[in-house]
């Protein structure tokens, strides 16, 4: 496994490249966050470690890869740069074995009907609303978000925002 580091902090990076190599004896390759990442610099096994900005300010790049992709912050599926060293380890070995290229995506995977619910939710409107435009009963509404926060894991509609935005749905 290839891992490239890209952070804004740069003892924040190479303190993550230390434990990689330490505890899981993977080489890391720290790079600038503020170059542009083009298609031809990754490979299939490359896991990226970014900063939120470097996720923004390169979007184009990471959406394709966001099943490879490990953001430094707090929340889930994110690894808490802020946390004692051994949560920080911890971390790393859940995030690691998540990003496997042998996991299956197969199970957050969300229908065409879910995906059309889900940008409707990020952008603003209320279930009636959602009801109306898609043509389907309220109740169907409710049964599609709660599918839907039922395979993410996210219940709120500023989540299910964010999940969308970062994944290419809006």
């Amino acid at each position: 496994m290839n891992i490239t580091i890209a952070l804004d902090d740069t003892a924040r990076a190479v303190g993550i490249r230390y434990i990689l190599e330490r505890f899981f004896d993977i080489r890391a390759e720290i790079i600038s966050p503020k170059g542009e990442f083009k298609p031809a610099d990754s490979d299939q096994s490359t896991l990226y470690i970014i900063s939120a900005d470097c996720w923004c300010e390169n979007q184009d790049f990471f959406i394709p890869r966001r099943n490879r992709t490990i953001t430094v912050g707090n929340g889930k599926n994110r690894l808490d740069t802020t946390a004692e060293e051994s949560d920080i380890i911890e971390q790393l070995r859940v995030l690691l074995k998540d990003h496997s290229p042998k996991k299956s995506e197969t199970s957050a995977e969300l229908s065409p009907r879910e995906i059309d619910v889900l940008r409707l939710v990020a952008a603003g409107l209320i279930n009636k609303e959602i009801a109306e435009r898609l043509n389907i009963s309220f109740n169907t509404v409710l049964s599609h978000r709660k599918n839907i926060s039922a395979k993410l894991g996210i219940k709120s509609a500023s989540g299910l925002s964010v999940y969308a935005m970062m994944n290419g749905y809006l």
